[in-house]
């Protein structure tokens, strides 16, 4: 039986935890720091407190409570770490429907105390696009907010396929069983959060679907309050199908015409899917991108997602580049990163991201510089690249040149990216994943699938091919590596990422985040206050936020002092504040322990035994 107490709690927490979100909503920015526009997938909910959390053999950290106690009571009856993530999954779908779900893709990288693997549920483009998807009649880029809110933006969905896959290698429990949690509580119903509240209240194009209008809001627009128990007996249903006979229920079948249709009979830009493209989808699995890093003189290996995500390489490149500056070393001083030491992350983390926009796209489509990705991240090329920070900002940070090999690519020009959920899990056997989940925006293409009108409810559809770049040439008609194609995966920021003790193999670190593009520096920061800044989980990952996306320096508003902005001001950076939503969940190996954290700018736990 899956039972709860968070429900209760939600009704009992509720109007603190909005008062909270309303009087950090009003924060006055430090100093005259000019408010940037919303960086983020998701709009902030509040800051709240985690004091962290200690078990001795399994942890699982998600986003959400039901979530991590569904996967945590999947441990404690024999399950493994899949088994478990593939039930946080599901209870995600219901509960944190904005995020991620089984209309979305994932990352999951595993290891199982020998070898480490690589499953790629990233979505793919449709067989019908070509790479003008997103262009009008006259050859420009749809407005963005257009092009998400529609069927074109959606790709055929791979997390299901991808969990299946790595189930038949590492699960131990039926798969019929993982599917339990998520029933339950579709069925019987869950207490709307203060966050899922929120961001139902912020979002004006929800409610133009009318699945979701009729399931998220009451009769006058306005979303259900918080603590409203909503039930989903559509989506409990769905999930028996998948249970009972696999990923084909929704890649075939009733549930397939019926994403199909959603796409096809959008009413102002409707998508190509076919039955076909869900049909013909394939996970991948590939080889992981691991680098080399020192820290409090051991040796480590930090391993992350190859393309078609760019967060592993962007991080080995940042902080790679960070090893190799005067303030390499630099310790926090207040409980803060310096300016000095904040300098020199913006102008690594510029240098990363040129490259991340000049080469990064699927390998399957493109081919990596040099011939192969660790051309990025040789120790030789990161020397050459060090040797352009200096202690004032980079007018301009230009990609480098691999193994010196000029790239045919055009750079792709900058635009939103959003999305996700992180899952962190540790079992009792030795094996250890970590998996960030999405469908892009905060509610995807705001398009919800259901079977069956009589009954509430359903899940919704990705808006994964706006990761694609909108534009697919430069003014010289050279094409950009991220370009739509037929059956092409678009590059993600998503960073799933496992740290291991490079001497004797032990597994010391789950880590990643949501938050679009932003995913690489929470994910960064976290790395570097683990393991440079000797932080536990928690700590690390309360730290304030920042970060660029090649631009204005952002830092999370109110989090630091008028001096650190104005030192940054007198290298040449322009700063910014936001609200930097991240939502980053830990699991670290302390002395005999598992330590957790968990974000608190959402509403993640951790739990285990």
């Amino acid at each position: 039986m899956f039972t709860s107490s968070y429900t209760a709690d939600w009704r009992k927490t509720s109007a603190i935890l909005l008062l909270l979100a309303g009087l950090a909503g009003c924060a006055s920015p430090p100093g005259t720091l000019p408010t940037g526009p919303l960086l983020q997938p998701e709009t902030g909910s509040g800051l709240g407190t985690q004091a962290g959390w200690t078990f001795q053999r399994q942890a699982v950290a998600a986003a959400n409570p039901l979530a991590t106690e569904a996967g945590a009571q999947i441990l404690r009856a024999g399950g493994s770490a899949v088994d478990a993530a593939i039930a946080v999954q599901m209870v995600l779908t219901l509960v944190e429907p904005q995020s991620s779900g089984i209309g979305g893709g994932a990352f999951l990288l595993h290891h199982d105390g020998r070898k480490l693997q690589a499953f790629d549920g990233r979505e793919t483009a449709p067989a019908a696009v070509d790479e003008r998807l997103f262009l009008n009649a006259q050859g420009e880029p749809l407005p963005f907010p257009a092009a998400v809110n529609s069927g074109r933006s959606v790709g055929v969905p791979g997390a299901v396929m991808m969990l299946a896959q790595a189930h038949r290698q590492h699960g131990k429990l039926q798969w019929v069983r993982l599917f339990e949690p998520a029933v339950q509580l579709a069925e019987q119903g869950f207490a709307i959060s203060p966050r899922l509240h929120t961001l139902l209240a912020a979002d004006a194009a929800l409610k133009t679907d009318p699945v979701a209008a009729a399931y998220f809001y009451r009769a006058d627009g306005q979303p259900h309050p918080v603590g409203h128990v909503l039930r989903n007996p559509e989506l409990a249903q769905v999930l028996r199908n998948i249970a009972a006979i696999g990923p084909l229920a929704l890649h075939d079948g009733p549930v397939a015409r019926a994403i199909v249709n959603k796409v096809r009979q959008h009413p102002t830009l409707p998508g190509t899917l076919s039955l076909e493209d869900l049909k013909q989808y394939q996970p991948r699995e590939r080889e992981a991108i691991c680098v080399d890093h020192t820290a409090a003189l051991r040796a480590l290996r930090i391993c992350g997602f190859p393309p078609p995500s760019s967060g592993a390489i962007a991080i080995g490149q940042i902080l790679g580049l960070l090893a190799r500056t005067p303030q390499a070393a630099a310790l926090l001083s207040n409980g803060l990163p310096t300016s000095d030491w904040l300098h020199n992350y913006n102008e690594a983390s510029r240098l990363a991201f040129a490259d991340r926009a000049q080469y990064l796209a699927d390998p399957d489509f493109v081919a990596p510089p040099a011939g192969r990705w660790a051309s990025l991240l040789e120790p030789r090329y990161l020397d050459d690249r060090a040797r352009l920070i200096t202690p004032a900002r980079m007018p301009q940070a230009p990609a480098g040149q691999p193994g010196g090999v000029q790239s045919s690519w055009a750079p792709m020009p900058e635009q939103p990216e959003h999305g996700t959920s992180h899952i962190s899990i540790v079992d009792s056997y030795g094996n250890a994943l970590a998996m960030t989940t999405t469908i892009e925006s905060a509610f995807g293409s705001r398009l919800m699938v259901s079977t069956d009108p009589s009954r509430p409810g359903g899940f919704l559809l990705n808006n994964e091919l706006t990761d694609f770049s909108f534009a697919p040439r430069d003014a010289q008609g050279q094409p950009v590596a991220n370009r739509v194609e037929p059956g092409k995966r678009p590059r993600s920021s998503m960073s799933p990422t496992l740290v291991f003790d490079k001497t004797t193999g032990e597994l010391l670190m789950s880590t990643g985040s949501p938050g679009g593009a932003f995913i690489i520096h929470y994910t960064a920061k976290v790395l570097h206050g683990v393991l440079q800044w000797g932080l536990s989980p928690q700590a690390a990952v309360d730290l304030p936020n920042f970060g660029t996306l090649g631009g204005p320096l952002v830092l999370e508003q109110g989090r630091f002092p008028p001096a650190t902005v104005e030192a940054l001001q007198r290298r040449g950076h322009t700063v910014q504040q936001g609200e930097l939503t991240s939502g980053a969940q830990a699991i670290v190996r302390g002395r005999g322990a598992w330590l957790g954290g968990a974000d608190p700018r959402r509403e993640g736990i951790v739990a285990g035994d």
